[in-house]
């Protein structure tokens, strides 16, 4: 959470600083490239994989082994990637044209795009490296120094903008060294933690690490495969929406980026800590053989992503221009480019609620061990998003793209639920059924004080871009908390929520920290 407010943080100032220009496009596409491959060198397959077998180790083998294994998995990691990283560096020009070849439209876009992305590319290997220190780290029970290092990335790129700016003439170029000097601050923080820690993992050399590959290292090469598949899907995914949108204009892949950390917010906040919850919990039940509890715990978890999903996506679509001109308007960042972007984040809060369902149906699969699911469902997801964005950015440009994902988004939620209710093992409930209706009567109750308000403020009152930056934002959190208030109020006194089921939630959730 921390890391999502110090970001959002981040990316006010960005936009204040580039706004919606040429080289806020170009920076944004350049931030893109090393976290197309990010997913798989690092947090999406590498963590996963190599916790299990490191753990192994230590417990079997001891203290020793378990640091032989991590310099073997450290050094391999390092060599592969500074190849990897060489080898994108000397074909950046042509790789920025097949990524977002419609920038080359306009005079000088790619060739800023791909000057910044060769500054912000090494984060790749910086990154990666880190996320396997960080799985020594979680592998003894230390999480807060892995949980930080986001934290570190948002505040050196903040440092970047405010400071950085006065060495360099282009604001986004600053920006990219503060990419590049993140990940660099991120792998001698978590390198040090790992030494307090006791550990000493060690770059072996070459001739070590290539001519002696042990059979933890080839065990950890196989589990990671099926990883990098799924997330090579991801990347597919992110990498069509980054084609297309190049297409469309100037300005739009920046009102996209903007409109869609917005929409992340929420998603990362509550549907990932939803997962993660869940994940456990269905697994345990499983492997004893509990399905049917297994179930009333999704449902359970299917209700909060509702009650929580349903009023966002209300909110953003209803405040997507106030939010976006209190946050953003400033700066570089002009009126003209307010609108744009909020109806992109209208068209992205569309799918909120489809995003919050997957989140907590898809740890059922991983929890019977069906990872191939999933990743079906993330393939039919891809090719639909790519005919969808190719047919409706014809008609609303960088909005359609938005919307294609929220519709896409919304076939992935269906699919998952086609799929469990096919196999028998899963069906909503009569409690869900109850809530569901309630949960939808109080969002629509707390959307229609929303509407009231702006209207009342924006027709009556003035325009929320006329007032101070303090004031605005003052007004704008009192009529969401105002708002939020009713909603569970009315969610309470319809029963759509038990103050009983929370104080049971909270008192299981002790016990079995406790046990």
């Amino acid at each position: 959470m921390l890391s999502r407010l110090i970001g959002f943080g981040r990316d006010v100032l960005v936009a204040a600083f580039l706004g919606a220009t040429m080289y806020a496009d170009a920076f944004f596409v350049a931030f893109r490239f090393p976290n197309l491959f990010r997913s798989l060198f690092a947090e999406g397959t590498l963590n996963v994989s190599f916790v299990p077998l490191f753990t192994e180790n230590l417990k079997k083998k001891g203290e020793k082994q378990a640091e032989n294994f991590a310099s073997e998995a450290f050094s391999f990691l390092f060599y592969v990637l500074l190849i990897f990283v060489v080898l994108m560096e000397l074909a950046m020009p042509f790789a920025t044209i097949v990524l977002a070849p419609g920038f080359d439209s306009i005079p000088g876009k790619i060739e800023a795009t791909s000057y910044l992305s060769r500054i912000t590319f090494p984060f790749l290997l910086f990154v990666s490296l880190v996320s396997l220190l960080a799985g020594v780290l979680n592998s003894v029970g230390r999480f807060a120094a892995a949980a930080f290092t986001p934290c570190i990335l948002n505040l050196v790129m903040i440092y970047s903008l405010l400071w950085g700016t006065s060495f360099v003439d282009n604001p986004a170029v600053a920006l990219s060294w503060g990419v590049f000097l993140a990940g660099a601050v991120e792998l001698i923080f978590i390198y040090y933690c790992v030494k307090k820690a006791g550990f000493s993992v060690r770059l072996f050399s070459p001739f070590k690490t290539f001519l002696k590959i042990s059979a933890e290292l080839k065990k950890l090469f196989k589990r990671m495969l099926p990883g990098v598949l799924g997330s090579g899907v991801y990347q597919i995914n992110l990498f069509l929406d980054t084609f297309f949108v190049s297409f469309v204009g100037a300005g739009a892949m920046s009102w996209l980026n903007y409109a869609h950390h917005l929409f992340q917010l929420p998603i990362g906040i509550i549907g990932v800590a939803i997962g993660t919850v869940l994940l456990p919990v269905l697994s345990r039940y499983v492997a004893e053989g509990k399905i049917k509890q297994a179930v009333h715990d999704l449902n359970r978890g299917l209700e909060v992503s509702l009650a929580m999903s349903v009023s966002s996506m209300i909110g953003l679509i209803i405040l997507a221009r106030p939010i976006v001109t209190v946050l953003f308007q400033r700066g570089a960042f002009t009126a003209d480019s307010t609108l744009p972007t909020a109806t992109a984040l209208q068209a992205f809060a569309i799918g909120l609620p489809a995003y919050m369902l997957t989140k907590a149906l898809a740890p059922f699969f991983y929890a019977r061990g069906d990872t191939k699911t999933p990743v079906r469902i993330a393939v039919v997801g891809v090719i639909i998003n790519a005919i969808l964005c190719l047919s409706l950015m014809q008609i609303w440009g960088h909005v359609g793209i938005a919307m294609a994902t929220g519709i896409t988004v919304w076939v992935n939620a269906g699919q998952y639920i086609y799929l469990l209710r096919k196999q028998g093992d899963f069906s909503l409930d009569s409690l869900f059924k109850y809530r569901f209706i309630r949960i939808i009567g109080s969002a629509l109750m707390m959307g229609l004080l929303l509407f009231v308000g702006d209207y009342i403020y924006t027709n009556i009152w003035g325009n929320w871009a006329n007032l101070g930056v303090f004031f605005s934002l003052m007004l704008l959190i009192f009529l969401i908390g105002a708002a939020a208030v009713v909603y569970f109020a009315v969610l309470i006194l319809t029963h759509g929520i038990l103050i009983k089921d929370v104080k049971e939630f909270l008192l299981s959730k002790r016990k079995r920290r406790n046990a």
